[in-house]
């Protein structure tokens, strides 16, 4: 590993949670402090998402207000992706030189802004405005809070860690469905998104009053620099490690199926193809949401035992969700079955854990100065496919007068250009995650990963989260 003096890496953990100063491997204590910090961090992420998929309720009342057809509809939901996915990389510079609580405070500042912008705006463009205003403070969340995991938590811990903060993400999602649907129906379009914003500024307190970046005693090394030289630095020796770039197709592959039902044209295809009532509709994205929340803490449980788990559970949610699209796209008949619906919607729950899989490549490729650099690049890739396939779904339903059938083939696609990335990157991957885990140095007793490295870190038992 250059550039830190520290470990190789262990895996999943890896050197997230690694303090290198003068020389010495410890891992961060954990404990209740840690739960408390990490918690509110959360908390702020768990807001964001609600303020993220709240336009995945009200696609239809959106398309009413401004007066728009498909494409156009599809555009909020693009440019709020377009506009994450953009920020990714620098907020992981950000992140990595001026730390957590900077960042995430300035994300909940502008996803909270975004969002009474939302609420309030008279025209379509003003609209989008907002949206992308969302989207940039959305985009400081999620690469924080895993920062506060790799940083207040021990490294063994971090698949668990970061499979549960996307748990709680879906946890806000659950709240759009079930909680700001019927308030969108009951009191209208203003009130309805000008009083979620009350809760951005809700998490703003304790963030700003309690969220510390590290624990004492465990600052991490500095990324040092400044200026376009550590920009480049950073980006150029984070992505030229395979761990990276392999992390960012899992992720790419894996999470975009579900974000596009979820996120758009879930609701308007359950209601307008498949003929179902909102109510039943909203029940079925609520299906994903839980789905998605039970198979996280699966997800985690195996990846924390075994590092083996990691290529065929991302492989695996592929396939599944691709024979799943394809059984229902494919069905002789103007509406799938009931269960084929119910059994489509509990698959697209495994997209989101999968997606999770890409940081526990990309987290022990790079030292923990690189960490959010790295990070970002990752979580590029799912919302950069979830783009596509939004642009491409609204185009072939206009294209075709609504036929979904045509507009959401575009799905295997997207997974195909993935797939074949995985498969070409996968084993220089673990070649060089193998090379730098055999390469480690010896770590006093009470670290989290053995002196004495085993020889293939992808069949290597790991230790159960706590």
């Amino acid at each position: 590993m250059s550039g830190n003096g520290g470990n190789g890496g262990n895996g999943g953990g890896g050197v997230n949670g690694v303090n290198g100063v003068n020389g010495v491997f410890r891992d961060p204590p954990g404990g209740r402090k840690a739960v408390a910090v990490w918690s509110i961090g959360v908390a702020v992420y768990f807001v964001a998402v609600i303020f993220r998929t709240s336009l995945g309720v009200a696609g239809l009342e959106a398309a009413d207000r401004f007066h728009v057809n498909a494409s156009a509809l599809s555009t909020f939901s693009i440019l709020q992706l377009l506009v994450y996915a953009g920020m990714q990389v620098p907020v992981g510079l950000m992140v990595d030189r001026f730390g957590t609580k900077k960042v995430l405070t300035l994300g909940a500042v502008l996803f909270t802004a975004g969002q009474i912008g939302f609420a309030l705006s008279p025209s379509y463009g003003m609209a989008l405005a907002a949206r992308a205003l969302l989207g940039c403070g959305d985009a400081m969340t999620f690469i924080s809070v895993l920062r506060l995991g790799t940083r207040w938590f021990p490294a063994r811990r971090g698949p668990l860690m970061a499979q549960l903060a996307g748990l709680v993400g879906m946890a806000g999602n659950l709240v759009s469905t079930l909680v700001l649907a019927p308030v969108l129906h009951g009191v209208g379009w203003v009130q309805a998104f000008a009083g979620s914003a009350v809760a951005g500024v809700a998490v703003l307190i304790p963030l700003t009053l309690f969220l510390r970046d590290h624990p004492e005693g465990h600052e991490p090394p500095s990324a040092g620099g400044a200026g376009q030289g550590f920009v480049r630095r950073q980006i150029r020796d984070s992505w030229k490690e395979p761990g990276t770039r392999l992390g960012l197709w899992v992720h790419f592959t894996t999470q975009f199926p579900a974000m596009v039902f979820l996120l758009l044209w879930g609701m308007p295809f359950l209601v307008e193809d498949q003929g179902l009532a909102r109510t039943t509709a909203a029940g079925l994205l609520t299906l994903v949401v839980a789905s998605n929340m039970a198979f996280g803490l699966v997800y985690g449980q195996l990846i924390g035992r075994r590092q083996s788990a990691r290529i065929p559970l991302a492989l695996g949610t592929v396939a599944i969700t691709a024979l799943l699209w394809a059984s229902t796209l494919a069905y002789p008949g103007p509406h799938a079955p009931m269960w084929l619906l119910v059994t489509l919607c509990v698959v697209l729950g495994t997209c989101g854990p999968a997606s999770m899989i890409g940081f526990d490549f990309a987290r022990p490729a790079n030292p923990p100065e690189r960490q959010g650099t790295a990070s970002g690049l990752t979580n590029m890739g799912g919302f950069l496919a979830s783009m596509t396939t939004l642009l491409a779904v609204g185009l072939l339903l206009d294209a075709t007068g609504d036929d979904y059938r045509i507009a959401f083939s575009s799905v295997f696609a997207v997974e195909l250009l993935g797939l074949t990335q995985i498969l070409r990157l996968r084993p220089q991957a673990l070649t060089r995650e193998r090379t730098r885990l055999i390469a480690a140095p010896a770590r006093p007793a009470s670290a989290s990963v053995p002196s004495a490295a085993p020889a293939d870190p992808a069949d290597s038992p790991r230790p159960t989260p706590a």
